[in-house]
């Protein structure tokens, strides 16, 4: 059902990962299991040093995306790895002008963190329709990846406003199964059947 995987510093270090080795290692172990695109983000903030990261991020393996800060130096090294056919992720993008600037740049992916807006009393998803309707008018091909999802209905409700893409935690995937109805359904069949059953053997 995955068609990629985004990671984090935060996300690696819930996990344990320690050491520059071995956070690579993981890189590459997630993309031998996962087909589609995998971000791994940069950590330095200043632009010599996310052209370096990102240059070794991507060399290691070709499902790699380049998960790039939302600041000035991030957006400058994007349009640097947009330009030499580097796929990048701009992250923690909570406007709409921000994501217009990432798209400018030439941004594979732009990262709006609805949930996180959400804490602070601000619709996260009246953001992903802004930059939906952005996109639209110009017709720039980055795409919408809503992210900091915190439950079934930020999936539902950001495929509803076009979003291209989610990153989601299992539990708000696996709630996408849930409805009371279904539960109620399966259990009459399943008696019904076991009566029929009984009738018939």
């Amino acid at each position: 059902m995955l068609d990629g995987v985004t990671t984090n510093p935060s996300l690696m270090a819930k996990e344990g990962i320690k050491g520059k080795d071995n956070v690579l290692k993981h890189y590459v172990d997630i993309c031998n299991i996962v087909k589609g695109d995998i971000s791994a983000e940069v950590i330095s903030t200043e632009y010599n040093g996310i052209i370096e990261e990102g240059k070794a991020l991507a060399a290691l393996h070709k499902q790699i995306v380049v998960k790039v800060p939302m600041i000035k130096d991030g957006v400058k090294a994007i349009k640097y790895f947009t330009d030499n056919g580097i796929k990048t992720n701009c992250t923690l993008v909570f406007s709409a002008g921000q994501a217009l600037l990432a798209a400018k740049a030439g941004a594979t992916y732009v990262s709006p963190f609805i949930g996180r807006l959400d804490d602070v009393s601000t619709d996260g998803l009246n953001l992903i329709a802004e930059i939906r309707q952005i996109y639209d008018n110009y017709g720039y091909q980055t795409q919408i990846l809503a992210a900091s999802i915190r439950h079934a209905m930020h999936i539902i409700n950001c495929a509803k406003l076009g979003a291209d893409v989610a990153t989601c935690p299992l539990s708000a995937i696996l709630d996408l199964l849930k409805h009371p109805l279904t539960d109620i359904g399966l259990q009459k069949f399943l008696e019904d059947a076991k009566n029929l059953l009984n009738r018939l053997f």
